[in-house]
Parts: C-alpha cells; structure tokens; sequence
C-alpha cells in the first residue's frame, strides 16, 4: 500500500467507519482521507493534521454505489425518472441508463441530461433506433418487434461518435417487447457490439424466447439483466434449480444482474437461485416512472432487500460498486484505492421489521435496512434527500 500523504494535505479524513472495498481487500474498520478530489489514504488509523475530520463509526464506507440499470432521459422518454432525484435518494455517484435512448435521440440525451448534470451519468445505446418509447403507466409498446426498427449501422456510428459516454449496446428480449422479430432483436443488438467491441445487456421479458435460448448466446462480459424474474421465463425450473443453461452461461463470464422494476424480481426466483448457490453479479433498481413508487423504489432499497435474503453485507456492497464498475470497464471507478476519484457513499445498517414486497405481491419480513448517512462525489458531498416511503422506515427503523 503507497505511504499515506502527509496529513497537511488532507481536506477531509473519514473517520472510524466500516471501510468494504472489494478491489483493494479491505474489509475493516479504517480511516479514509481526502486530497484534491481523490483518495489520499486509508488505513486503521490516520493523523488528520489540519483537515476536517468526519466520525463516521459504527457506519458502512463503501466505494461510490453505481446502479447499472436505470431510466434517466428524463422528459424526453415517458419511462424515464429525474436523474438527480435518483442520485439522491440512493447515495449514488454514478447512474447508468439501461437503453431509455437508440441512435435516434440520443444526442439529446447526452446534451440537455448527461452533460449538464452534477452527476455521473454513463449510457448503454438501445439497439432499437427510437430507444424505449411506449412505456408508461398502462402503456406499453415494444420498440424491437421491427427489424427495420434495429438498424445496426446507425446504432455502430452512434457509439463510435460518444464512447466516452456509451459504455455498451442494449436489447430488450420477450414476449410483446420483441414480437415475432423474437431472437432476431438480440442477434442484431449482438452485431452491433461485436462491431463496437463493447459488451451487451440484454433483457429477459416473457416467453418466446425462453431464458435458455438468450442466456445460450450472450458472450463473456455481456449482461442478463432481470435475472430473477418471476415465472414463467425464470432461470430455476419447477424444482428450483437454476437451469443448466444459465450456469454454463456463468461459467463463460456472462453477468448477472438483478434489475428490480416494476415486474422483474421475485422471491421464489431469488430465494432458489441464491439456495441453489447462485447470486447475482451485480445488484442494480431499474429505476423508472412505474418502480420509482415501489416495490423496487431505488438501489438502496434493493440491496436492503437482497441483504435481507442473506446475502452477506460485504457482497451487497460489492455488487453494487466494484463489480459494475468492472462490467462497463470503468476501473477507475467501484473502488478506494489511492488515486481513486474520492467517490464514496457511507451508510448506515439499521434495524428494522420493514415487510419487503415483490413485483408479483409476495411479502417477507425484514430485519434490516440500508441508510443513506453521507455521499462524497470527487471529494465533494452530495446532497441527500427524502425517500418517499421515508415515513414507515422511520416508524420501525432503529439505526446505530
């Protein structure tokens, strides 16, 4: 570990926390401190000198969380949500829209939202030319039924014109999203990041396709997101056990992410899947106009959720900063190492008898949720707001 910078200049030293970062092996109680913007130092105990001090004992420290599937077009997209609400309510340092704009329109998203915002935001490009464009409450369109509406070309010259703020191509896969174009949607999402070089996510909706056959094409790096919907298209069979197809899909490096919404996580997928030894890769919302209300509501509410299925807290975190920071091969992000961007959020455990819900309304009792406390982008605090189920947390939630 290089020799902490002398305590002079320091700005600000985090002290006394929980520090969980994955990429670095740090597990334990440590101090972390600040210089210009990036991390200057952690270790057990530092000597502050002149710079502010923050006690922030008995909280978690982690890596910046990233949500790697949210809807953030805002006002341009019917789906979409106010990115800075998002990054506020779920201490995230950086948002990943899932799609919400193709070749069509995405410079506008990446003008009026992603340059103009306080917060990071990172894209991946949706295969279809328009994006998602007929989804809303008691609306819903599929934007890949058309092969003419994926036009590989356009969704390449897209990419190559911003790939310093497209980090991957996405599709979504199912039933009414895809049509009879089926698999046809995913096979030319799949050649356009072929030809970008740049990794996938793809949707799993219901049937046709079956989960098999899309999980059977995705490549090393590339994305499942949804990964424990509900039946029918789950990835456990009628015994629970995860299918053969998915694990090998595992086993050549493909991801799995959670992507909670309105429709895509439920308990008796989770629960088999995590029983069967098989947990996610990354934990992300799918944060849009429908979810933002529940039962998926943010990223913090969906890595309490998943803590509370017994996921240990260290891999909740990792999931949910090193490892998508690895997916979308941003490296210099999800981590504390020295040098690092000082992108940190600070939670706190609390305990609770929160009741959990899924998407198709089965309940679980819970004992514990994760709090926003603080959240420092490039060295600066964020602002924090208001959860709008704030009021029941408050109710039967105990933190220390």
């Amino acid at each position: 570990m290089p020799a902490p910078a002398a305590p002079a200049a320091y700005d600000l030293v985090l002290q006394g926390g929980r520090v969980i970062d994955e990429r670095n092996g740090i597990d334990g109680i440590c101090d972390v401190a600040i210089a210009g913007g990036r991390i200057a130092a952690v270790a057990p105990k530092l000597d502050p000198g002149s710079a502010r001090i923050r006690d922030v004992s008995g909280c978690v420290v982690a890596p910046g969380l990233i949500d790697i599937h949210t809807h953030v077009y805002w006002k341009a997209t019917s789906l979409s949500v106010d990115p800075g609400l998002v990054a506020r309510r779920s201490a995230c340092t950086t948002l990943i829209d899932a799609g919400s704009a193709g070749a069509g329109n995405y410079d506008g998203f990446r003008d009026f939202i992603i340059r103009p915002s306080p917060h990071r935001i990172l894209a991946y490009l949706n295969i279809s030319f328009p994006g998602i464009f007929g989804f809303d409450k008691g609306l819903f369109i599929g934007e890949a039924t058309l092969a003419e509406m994926l036009p590989v070309d356009r969704c390449v010259r897209k990419i190559e014109e911003n790939r310093d703020t497209i980090i991957g191509v996405k599709v979504r896969i199912g039933g009414p999203v895809t049509g009879d174009l089926g698999i046809g949607a995913l096979k030319l999402a799949l050649e356009a990041a072929n030809e970008v070089g740049l990794p996938l996510m793809a949707h799993i909706g219901p049937p046709p396709p079956t989960y098999a056959e899309v999980v059977s094409l995705l490549r090393p790096g590339d994305v499942l997101t949804h990964c424990y919907r509900p039946s029918p298209n789950a990835a456990v069979d009628a015994d629970g056990k995860i299918l053969k197809e998915v694990r090998a899909a595992r086993e050549r490096g493909v991801l799995f992410d959670i992507a909670h919404g309105m429709g895509a996580f439920g308990y008796q997928s989770a629960e088999a899947a995590l029983k069967d030894g098989f947990p996610p890769d990354l934990i992300s919302s799918d944060v849009h106009v429908i979810s933002v209300e529940g039962p998926g509501f943010d990223l913090l509410h969906t890595m309490s959720k998943l803590y509370n299925c017994g996921m240990p807290l260290a891999d909740v975190i990792a999931t949910s900063s090193n490892r998508p920071a690895l997916a979308v091969r941003r490296p210099d992000l999800g981590h504390l190492g020295v040098g690092a961007t000082a992108d940190i959020t600070v939670l706190r455990e609390c305990e609770s008898d929160y009741v959990f819900a899924d998407v198709t309304g089965v309940t679980r009792q819970g004992t514990k949720l994760l709090q926003p406390v603080a959240c420092y982008a490039s060295g600066k605090e964020a602002e924090l707001s208001t959860r709008p189920f704030e009021a029941p947390y408050l109710k039967r939630c105990a933190c220390h």
